[in-house]
């Protein structure tokens, strides 16, 4: 059996001793996005595996909404190196963690938070503006 968002949540219920306030697991939570944000941040200014090249888009005025796809893109140039990549993979999976923990402590599934995300996704297409 592979891995899926309800295992996922079972296991980090039965793991999840110190934190389990949900005001750690908050706190907590909100740590592991900063690390994840610090991680991407120096694979640019410290590693340089990525480099970011943002400026404005030029957006012509007929562009239609399905055009910004082609339009906008992440800014990103390179590859993770092997490091870089452990490094964002691991914090990522600290931040994957602390979501399921908040969805243990607030009762709900991780399972049903993402298929109902993905149904909304499917309906709405491009037209969830996200």
């Amino acid at each position: 059996m592979g891995l899926t968002p309800s295992n996922f949540q079972e296991t980090v219920g039965e793991t999840l001793v110190q934190h389990q306030s949900i005001i750690d697991i908050l706190s907590k939570g909100h740590e592991a996005s900063a690390k994840v944000n610090r991680a991407v941040t120096k694979a640019v200014t410290k590693c340089g595996c990525l480099e970011i090249h943002a400026v404005k888009p030029e957006i012509p005025a007929e562009a239609s909404l399905s055009d910004l796809k082609q339009l906008l893109n992440h800014h990103l140039s390179g590859t993770l190196c092997p490091d870089c990549r452990e490094v964002i993979e691991s914090e990522l999976g600290r931040q994957a963690f602390y979501l399921a923990a908040l969805c243990n402590a607030l009762g709900l599934s991780l399972q049903n938070v993402m298929e109902r995300e993905q149904d909304k996704l499917k309906t709405l297409t491009i037209f969830n503006l996200r």
